[in-house]
């Protein structure tokens, strides 16, 4: 079948079309404004959205609201595998890319019901929560969320020498010892808070993880929700073949 041909899907047609100026825009360029584009496509700007979110999801554009959307080029991938809990940190010094934290709010939050069970305490007993974005190649490409009971973790203990990692700063301290991480993994659309924090577009679609990190007497001390932009993250799993 002829990419350009008469017989391809008019879906097809539109990703071909926006692959070929994004290609041929310069990295940071800017791309034309989306009713522009929209009309010289010949196609609605919510089906030129949908099309635009793959290229997003890939790493290859990114859309600013109110500003426009900019050609990035192909992005430096953080790598990994899951059989053992490591911080982006330690993942990008490893590949020899840099990274560093962005926006970061630290408060005190009140247990709902979930997080009242998890961690086996009472609902409404005081927890630390830690919000904050991970940037490489100039934006930011994870936004986490951890959160954590005060007698493991203060806000005062994340005012020395805290660079993003949760993970990381409880290692170095050797206290609690930590043994395993249940995760879930799911892809999710951005909410408004998610978007702004990543500064993409609502309904972009993110990785989500939601892991429970527990130490050596199996209590959980850190419910963790992480969001990573798929175009710069690749998670590979080893998995044994079964009889």
């Amino acid at each position: 079948m002829e990419l350009n041909g008469k017989n391809t899907h008019p879906y097809q047609r539109l990703q071909d079309q926006l692959a070929q100026l994004i290609a041929a825009t310069p990295p940071g360029g800017r791309l034309p404004a989306e009713p522009e584009l929209a009309r010289q496509l010949n196609v609605s700007r919510a089906t030129l959205r949908e099309a635009m979110r793959s290229f997003e999801g890939q790493g290859l554009i990114r859309r600013r609201q109110g500003v426009g959307t900019f050609v990035v080029g192909q992005p430096a991938v953080i790598e990994t595998g899951l059989e053992v809990l490591e911080s982006i940190e330690t993942l990008a010094h490893r590949m020899g890319m840099d990274v560093s934290m962005g926006d970061l709010n630290i408060r005190e939050v009140n247990a709902n019901p979930e997080e009242a069970a998890l961690f086996d305490v009472p609902q409404g007993t005081p927890l630390v929560q830690v919000r904050r974005t991970i940037h490489t190649a100039g934006r930011p490409v994870a936004y986490l969320v951890d959160i954590l009971p005060e007698d493991v973790l203060t806000p005062q203990d994340l005012e020395r020498g805290f660079t993003g990692s949760v993970l990381d700063l409880l290692l170095r301290r050797g206290s609690p010892m930590l043994t395993r991480s249940v995760a879930e993994i799911q892809a999710v659309a951005a909410d408004a808070k998610v978007a702004r924090w990543l500064e993409i577009q609502r309904g972009d679609v993110l990785l989500m993880f939601k892991a429970r990190l527990y130490s050596a007497e199996e209590r959980m001390i850190d419910l963790s929700y992480s969001f990573f932009l798929p175009g710069y993250f690749r998670f590979q799993v080893v998995r044994r073949v079964g009889n």
